[in-house]
C-alpha cells in the first residue's frame, strides 16, 4: 500500500492567464520543504499536489511541514491504489480498518474526476460503505455528523483513499508577491506580523537592533530563535543585527527626554530601510497596533513614517493583544517571546514618552544629532545570520 499527502491548493487557482506562476513557485517551495525530510515526488494536477514517497520516508513529518505551506488550503493523508472498486474497497479497508474499531459513525464521501470511470461518485460512495459496514457491524452510518469521514477520489492516475484531512496554511505561495524586511523584536507582535505578510505571499528578511551591553546576549538569541520558528512557515531567513547603542546614548545625551522613543523609532525605520535595500526587499513590515503603547498613536506613527520612502505594512494594526497572542501561540513563537529578555526598545524608556508628538518638534530635537554619521555607522555594524 502506498502512503501518499494530497495538498489541495487554494487562492492560486482562482488566477488568471499567470496562475502557472504561483503553481511553478508552490512546488518548488514544497519539493525544498520535503527535500529536509527524504525522497518524495511532487507534482501536480486538477488543483491537487500529489507527494509520494519514494521508498519509506517520514510521513509525519512530511504531513506536520505540508500544513505549515503557504498556498495550501487542505492537507490529506492518504492511500493510492489502482482505478477498480475492488481494489479501492480493499484499500479503503487496510488503511482506515484500525480507525473504525474506534468509533460508532462514519460516512464515505466519494468524488470521481476521472469521468472514464464506470462508477458515478454515490454508487462508489455506496460500495466502499457497504463493504466496510460488513467488515464492522458495529458501525452506523451518519452523513450529518460522523466521527470518522473517509473520502475516495477516483482521479486520472489512480484512485486514493483519505483520512485526516485538516485545514492548510492558506495564503499564497512564499516569494509570489515580493520581499520585505521585518522588524524583528523579542516580543510578541512582530513575529505575527511576519507570519501575517509571509501568508499573504512575502518572503521575509529581518532585521533585529540590539544595545549591548544594556541587551544581553540571550536577547539575541531570543531573537534568533523566533526567526528559526518562522522558517517553518517562511523557508530560509536572513536575519541582519544592528548595533544600536551608540544611537540610543546620543538621543539619551542631547534630546529632552519624552521624545526618545520617538526618535529611536526613526533611526529605526531608516536603518530598516538601508537594511531593506541591502536584502533587495522592496517594503517594510512591522507588528505595530494602533493604540497599544506611545509610540504606536496615530501621531507618533505619522512622526516615523515621515522618514519612510518604502511602503510599510502593519498587519496588526487594527488586531487588539489577545487576538496577536492567539495568533503567537498558533504559530508556535507566543513561549518564546515570553522568555523575560529585555530588548533595545525597553531600553531608556522615558517616564512620560510623547503620545502626540508634533513631527516639526520632533524634526527639531534631531538637529541635535548627527544622523547620518550615527547611520553609517550601525549600518558598517551590522552582522549577518541566515536561518532555515
Amino acid at each position: 500500500m502506498q502512503e501518499v499527502l494530497l495538498l489541495k491548493c487554494g487562492e492560486i487557482v482562482l488566477k488568471g492567464l499567470n496562475r502557472y506562476k504561483f503553481e511553478e513557485r508552490l512546488l518548488r517551495i514544497i519539493r525544498e520543504r520535503m527535500k529536509k525530510i527524504g525522497q518524495f515526488d511532487v507534482w501536480s494536477m486538477q488543483s491537487t499536489v500529489y507527494v509520494e514517497p519514494m521508498g519509506e520516508q517520514d510521513m509525519d513529518a512530511a504531513f506536520d511541514a505540508a500544513k505549515k505551506i503557504f498556498g495550501i488550503n487542505a492537507v490529506a493523508r492518504g492511500a493510492a491504489c489502482e482505478k477498480d472498486i475492488e481494489a479501492i474497497k480493499r484499500t479503503a479497508a487496510e488503511y482506515v480498518g484500525d480507525r473504525l474499531d474506534n468509533v460508532r459513525t462514519f460516512k464515505v464521501e466519494a468524488k470521481r474526476s476521472d469521468k472514464r470511470f464506470p462508477l458515478t461518485s454515490p454508487q462508489i460512495g455506496v460500495e466502499v460503505g457497504g463493504y466496510l459496514s460488513d467488515l464492522h457491524p458495529h458501525l452506523k452510518a451518519d452523513m450529518s455528523d460522523p466521527q470518522v469521514t473517509i473520502t475516495v477520489e477516483v482521479r486520472d492516475k489512480s484512485a486514493y483513499i483519505t483520512l485526516d484531512k485538516v485545514r492548510g496554511a492558506g495564503g499564497m505561495p512564499v516569494g509570489s508577491n515580493g520581499r520585505a524586511m521585518l522588524l524583528l523584536s523579542g516580543g510578541i507582535d512582530s513575529p505575527v506580523a511576519g507570519y501575517m505578510m509571509a501568508k499573504r505571499g512575502l518572503e521575509i528578511a529581518a532585521v533585529h537592533f540590539y544595545s549591548y551591553p544594556y541587551t544581553s546576549k540571550e536577547a539575541r538569541d531570543k531573537v534568533l530563535e523566533l526567526a528559526n520558528i518562522l522558517t517553518d512557515y517562511t523557508g530560509k531567513i536572513t536575519v541582519l543585527l544592528v548595533p544600536f547603542t551608540e544611537i540610543q546614548l546620543a538621543i539619551a545625551r542631547n534630546c529632552v527626554e519624552d521624545y526618545f522613543t520617538i526618535l529611536m523609532r526613526r533611526f529605526m525605520m531608516r536603518i530598516a530601510q538601508r537594511a531593506a535595500e541591502m536584502q533587495h526587499c522592496g517594503a517594510m513590515i512591522t507588528g505595530e497596533s494602533l493604540g497599544q503603547v506611545a509610540s504606536q498613536t496615530m501621531e507618533a506613527l505619522g512622526c516615523t513614517q515621515a522618514v519612510c520612502y518604502m511602503p510599510v505594512f502593519r498587519p496588526a494594526i487594527g488586531l487588539d493583544k489577545e487576538e496577536i497572542i492567539s495568533i503567537a501561540r498558533k504559530i508556535g513563537t507566543f513561549e518564546t517571546s515570553n522568555l523575560p529578555f529585555e530588548d533595545c526598545c525597553t531600553v531608556f524608556t522615558p517616564r512620560h514618552p510623547q503620545t502626540k508628538p508634533r513631527l516639526d518638534k520632533v524634526e527639531e530635537q534631531e538637529k541635535r544629532l548627527d544622523v547620518d554619521a550615527l547611520i553609517e555607522r550601525a549600518v558598517e555594524g551590522i552582522e549577518k545570520v541566515t536561518l532555515g
